[in-house]
């Protein structure tokens, strides 16, 4: 395959014009149908590739979209990182990534790079950044979509508060009543809309919530979940179940019951949230809410998309969660 090839060359062969090659190449309809069809399978043919530099200063576009994560590690963030990278290139586009760790000045200097970069929109999956940094990627003069993050004009992700009533009604329906909760202090919003569908849900069965059963942790899921059971097992009356941020803060709850010689679910029944790719695969597999993070991570890359060519969106998208039941949890007593 020659990669060499230009439009010359194709218009050569097709006996047609320059500009009828740039025309069809570009699908306008001002070429005939089957002009266009016969060019681009000849372009396809030749190993033509259009050239990224001449392209951008024709359309005023670098077909690339940026996207800025605090943690990469992070199992669901990295799943969507996938999923983004992926339906960009079905249409056209690169993805550049920029993982800023959790610092902020690191975040206003790559949101500062992908402006250099002259990147043509932006997707925050991760809502910490987009907290830290909001009246700056206000400014930033490109579509911006965020995840997971009602706060700004345009954003996608799952209604938190249902997803965790779907969770705490199931450990309910399995006779549990003492139930904690395992939150952050770093994802601040999302934290706390799941906390309000924890405490809704306890409420909605005439149970008070107890704020001993309420622990919040750092960014440091795992440890967070590890921590928080440290501290419930010293109770007087150690909850029965437990609901968790995260499937990762699960996977932290998890190893310090085993650690404390105890099992899951017979000693606490524990709920994740994610259903990131390794779930079913723990012992015991979790019990968890799965995100549509595929969908999600779509419709980022397709409202970026609308935005560029001038098309009105909603403000906000929200997907349902589903609860995914696995061996995390048994009735309470068994």
């Amino acid at each position: 395959m020659d990669n060499d090839v230009s439009m010359q060359d194709i218009a050569k062969i097709a006996g047609v014009s320059l500009s009828t090659v740039s025309r069809a190449l570009a699908d306008s309809p001002r070429v005939k149908l089957e002009t266009r069809t016969r060019i681009q399978q000849l372009a396809d043919e030749m190993g033509y590739l259009p050239n990224a530099i001449a392209r951008g200063l024709a359309t005023k576009r670098t077909h690339n979209l940026g996207v800025v994560v605090m943690d990469i590690v992070d199992s669901f963030i990295a799943e969507l990182v996938r999923t983004i990278d992926k339906t960009a290139l079905d249409h056209g586009y690169s993805v550049n990534l920029s993982n800023c760790g959790a610092d902020p000045q690191r975040e206003l200097a790559a949101i500062k790079i992908l402006r250099q970069q002259r990147v043509d929109g932006i997707i925050v999956p991760d809502p910490h950044v987009a907290n830290t940094s909001l009246s700056h990627l206000e400014k930033i003069g490109v579509p911006v979509i965020l995840i997971n993050n009602l706060n700004y004009p345009y954003s996608v992700g799952t209604d938190n508060v249902a997803a965790a009533q779907q969770a705490v009604n199931h450990l309910l329906d399995l006779g549990h009543e003492r139930i904690a909760y395992i939150g952050t202090n770093r994802n601040r919003d999302e934290n706390f809309q799941r906390w309000v569908g924890y405490k809704e849900a306890l409420e909605g069965r005439g149970i008070a919530p107890d704020s001993n059963l309420v622990y919040e942790g750092d960014h440091n899921w795992s440890r967070t979940g590890w921590q928080g059971v440290e501290r419930f097992l010293k109770l007087p009356q150690p909850p029965s179940a437990v609901f968790c941020y995260n499937d990762l803060t699960a996977i932290g709850v998890i190893g310090a019951v085993h650690s404390a010689g105890l099992s899951v679910p017979n000693h606490l029944s524990v709920v994740g949230f994610d259903n990131i790719s390794l779930a079913p695969y723990l012992a015991p597999p979790l019990t968890t809410i799965a995100q549509q993070g595929n969908q999600i991570a779509q419709l980022a890359v397709e409202m970026v998309l609308n935005l560029l060519d001038g098309k009105k969106l909603p403000a906000n998208t929200i997907l349902p969660g589903e609860l995914v039941v696995r061996g995390s949890t048994a009735p309470f007593g068994r």
